[in-house]
C-alpha cells in the first residue's frame, strides 16, 4: 500500500473541494464532499499507477506560515 498527500481547497465561487497530488502530474479532482473528494483522487492515482510508476515531479514536505505587517 502507498500513500499519496493531496493539497485539499474549497472553491468560493463553486462551494466544490478541490485536491491534487504535488508532484504527480495529473492527478486532481474536485468533489461536492471531502469523502468524494478522496474517492476521486484515489480513483485516478490508481489510473495513473495503471501505466507503471509514472515520473514524480516533486515530493511534498509540508506547509509553512508566511507572517506579514
Amino acid at each position: 500500500m502507498r500513500v499519496f498527500t493531496a493539497v485539499v481547497e474549497k472553491c468560493k465561487s463553486t462551494g466544490l473541494y478541490v485536491g491534487y497530488v504535488p508532484g504527480l502530474p495529473g492527478a486532481h479532482s474536485q468533489a461536492e464532499t471531502l469523502d468524494e473528494l478522496n474517492d476521486n483522487l484515489k480513483e485516478v492515482v490508481e489510473m495513473l499507477l495503471e501505466d507503471g510508476e509514472p515520473p514524480v515531479d516533486s515530493e511534498f514536505v509540508g506547509t509553512q506560515y508566511v507572517k506579514v505587517a
